[in-house]
């Protein structure tokens, strides 16, 4: 059974190999290849509002952060960004993160999803976001530099998810890291 909890910085350490291996493939992410240790547990531990693992009886799966998309009058709509595991693909993973993370947006206020560059050669992702309610809105040719096929489009998705009633809040085990975000420091959403 896929259970989704909050990341510690052990569990950073655990999802490292994965996460340096899907920026290392320049197949899905944006992101430099040459990012270091420390970067990308900045950028995905620290940074986003929420950085949450799933696993099975101890097994990371996968990873998922939840972030505002933009700030100021965007500040309503979230961004996600969800990794899974080579060992765990075709199990689910991807799709429990993304319907965990729907709801814990909406639980954090937010009225709408986005996804700013899906890389349209993921068909598998694509696949999947569409049949759980994103639509595509846009299309960026040639905006990103696929290792192995060039120059190839990336979409731009989103889900409205206001009309969608709040629920109660999945379970989240609070680590440090948000326990002192909450208390010393107002988030600016």
């Amino acid at each position: 059974m896929i259970t989704i909890r909050s990341m510690t910085v052990e569990d950073f350490e655990r999802f490292w190999p994965t996460f340096h291996a899907v920026v290392g493939a320049r197949e899905t992410y944006a992101l430099d290849p040459a990012l270091t240790y420390e970067q990308g547990r900045q950028l995905w531990l620290e940074l986003p509002l929420h950085s949450l693992v799933a696993e099975d009886r101890g097994e990371l799966l996968g990873a998922y952060y939840l972030k505002a998309n933009a700030a100021g009058p965007g500040k309503h709509v979230s961004n996600c960004g969800y990794m899974v595991c080579e060992a765990a693909r075709g199990r689910g993973v991807a799709r429990a993160m993304c319907e965990h993370s729907q709801k814990l947006a909406r639980q954090e206020g937010f009225l709408a999803m986005q996804f700013n560059a899906v890389v349209a050669s993921n068909e598998a992702a694509v696949a999947l976001w569409q049949k759980l309610g994103f639509e595509i809105v846009g299309r960026l040719p040639k905006a990103y530099r696929h290792a192995r096929l060039g120059l190839v489009d990336c979409l731009v998705m989103y889900k409205w998810l206001a009309d969608e009633p709040v629920v109660e809040k999945p379970p989240l085990l609070i680590g440090r890291k948000n326990i002192e975000a909450r208390v010393s420091r107002r988030r600016g959403r």
